[in-house]
C-alpha cells in the first residue's frame, strides 16, 4: 500500500512510516467476483474482518471521555488521538438520552418520502422536510456506492466501492444519509450541546473552535450502502500552514451496536500523511477494497468516535443483520476556515466564511448548550467563548429557534 503525497518536500515522521509499512503485511486482499449476492459479500468479508479487529486491539485507542481539572481532553487521550488520527470514547452517551436519540432519529426515518422523488411517506403523510431550504434526506439503491468513483464531493472518493446484489424483496432505494438534526431532533439539539465532546472539540481545535456540520448515517440491514474510501478535507492540502490537523475532525453518536459488518473502518497514521492517491491504493492492492492496514471502529450504543478528517477511511456495503446509524457532526479550527470558500456539498453557493458567516453558525453550539441545559439543569454546562457574555442572546426558546437552528445548516462551514 502506498500513501502518495500531493505536498512536494512534506516529510513522513519516522513513526509514522514503520507503522504505515507495518500496515502492508496484515491480510491478503480478496478482489469480488462480478455479481456477487450479499450472503457472498458477508462470507468475503471474513479475514479482512479479523485482520482488522486483530490490530484495533492491538493499537487500543478507546477508553472513557476524561477531562482534567481544568475541563481539557486527558494529555494521554490527545496523544494518542493525534498519533493513530481517531479515539473511540466509551459510554459518553448514557441510556436515557440514547433511547432520545434513537426515538428521535426513528421518527425522522418514518417521516422520510418513500423515494427520492416522492413527497409523501409510507403512512401517505407529506414527508419532513419539504418547507425546508435543504430536503434533509438522500437515498441510494440497496448496498450501492453512491459516490465512489464519480466527481461527487470534489471527486473525493476516486475508487468505486463492490456493489452485491441485495436480497430478493429489497426496496428500489434506501435512506442513506439524513440532515439537520439540530432542527428535526430535539434530542439531537440537546446532543450537539454536550460538554464533554465540546470540552474535546476546544482541546484539539483551541476556544475559538468553530462547526463543521452535521449528517445522519444510516445503514439498513442488509441494505445500507457503502461509502467508498476518501479523505474529508479538500481545501487545505497545498497550503503553506498545512498539518495534520487542518481539515479538523468528526464526532460520531452511535445509537446502536456497530459491528464488524457495517462499522466505519480507518487507516491509523494517515492523517499524518498529506493527500493519498486512493485509486493507488487499491491497484496495487490487486484492485481489492479491502485495503490493509485498516481498523474498524466497532462501538456499543453510546460511544462515540473521534476521527481526523485526513484520515483516509470509509465503510463498507452492509450486507450484515445489523442496524448502524450514527450522529455524525464535526468541528473545525477557526483559523482554518475564516475566509475560504465554500466546499463540498455547498460548494455551489459560492459563500465565502466571513466572520458573520462563521458567527451564525456557531450560534447554533450556543443555542444547543441552553437547549441541554434547560433538559438537564443539574448537569455541567460548557462555556463557549465566542459567546461569553452574550448567553442570553442565545437561550433556548421559540423565537431563538426561528432565528437560528432553522435552515442552519444553509450555512455550514465546509472545507
Amino acid at each position: 500500500m502506498a500513501l502518495v503525497l500531493a505536498c512536494p518536500g512534506r516529510r513522513e515522521s519516522p513513526q509514522s512510516r514503520e507503522e504505515t509499512s507495518a500496515m502492508t503485511q496484515l491480510a491478503e486482499p480478496q478482489a469480488a467476483p462480478p455479481g456477487l449476492s450479499r450472503a457472498e459479500h458477508a462470507a468475503g468479508m471474513s479475514a479482512y474482518r479479523a485482520a482488522g479487529e486483530k490490530l484495533a486491539a492491538e493499537i487500543g485507542n478507546r477508553g472513557p471521555l476524561r477531562l482534567t481539572e481544568d475541563g481539557a481532553l486527558h494529555p494521554d487521550i490527545q496523544a494518542a488521538y493525534w498519533r493513530h488520527g481517531y479515539y473511540i470514547f466509551e459510554g459518553v452517551i448514557d441510556a436515557a438520552e440514547v433511547e432520545a436519540l434513537r426515538a428521535d432519529a426513528q421518527a425522522m426515518l418514518a417521516r422520510a418520502p418513500v423515494g427520492p422523488d416522492a413527497t409523501l411517506d409510507a403512512q401517505g403523510r407529506p414527508a419532513l422536510g419539504l418547507d425546508y431550504a435543504r430536503l434533509p434526506y438522500r437515498f441510494t439503491k440497496p448496498l450501492a456506492d453512491p459516490w465512489g468513483g464519480t466527481q461527487l464531493l470534489g471527486g473525493r472518493h476516486p475508487a468505486q466501492m463492490v456493489q452485491p446484489k441485495p436480497d430478493a424483496g429489497a426496496p428500489e432505494h434506501v435512506v442513506f444519509l439524513m440532515y439537520s438534526m439540530c432542527q428535526s431532533m430535539p434530542s439531537g439539539l440537546r446532543l450537539y450541546g454536550h460538554p464533554g465532546l465540546l470540552a474535546a472539540a476546544q482541546s484539539i481545535n483551541g476556544a475559538d473552535f468553530v462547526p463543521f456540520n452535521d449528517a445522519i448515517f444510516v445503514k439498513q440491514p442488509g441494505l445500507g450502502g457503502s461509502v467508498a474510501w476518501h479523505q474529508d478535507g479538500v481545501t487545505h492540502w497545498n497550503s503553506p500552514e498545512w498539518d495534520e490537523g487542518i481539515h479538523g475532525f468528526n464526532f460520531q453518536v452511535q445509537l446502536y451496536p456497530t459491528t464488524l459488518g457495517n462499522c466505519l473502518w480507518v487507516i491509523p497514521g494517515s492523517h499524518k500523511l498529506g493527500k493519498a492517491d486512493i485509486k493507488a491504493m487499491v491497484r496495487e492492492n490487486g484492485g481489492s477494497e479491502q485495503l490493509p492496514g485498516a481498523v474498524p471502529l466497532v462501538c456499543a450504543a453510546g460511544d462515540v468516535t473521534m476521527v481526523n478528517r485526513q484520515m483516509v477511511h470509509g465503510s463498507f456495503a452492509n450486507s450484515s443483520p445489523d442496524l448502524r446509524i450514527s450522529l455524525t457532526f464535526g468541528f473545525h479550527r477557526r483559523k482554518s476556515v475564516l475566509g475560504q470558500k465554500a466546499a463540498l456539498s455547498i460548494e455551489d453557493s459560492k459563500a465565502v466564511y466571513d466572520e458573520t458567516r462563521i458567527f451564525e453558525r456557531s450560534a447554533v453550539i450556543q443555542v444547543a448548550i441552553d437547549a441541554r441545559h434547560q433538559a438537564f439543569p443539574d448537569a455541567p454546562v460548557f462555556r463557549y467563548q465566542p459567546f461569553t457574555g452574550r448567553e442570553d442572546e442565545f437561550r433556548f426558546t421559540p423565537e431563538t429557534f426561528d432565528r437560528v437552528i432553522r435552515d442552519y445548516n444553509t450555512k455550514d462551514l465546509a472545507i
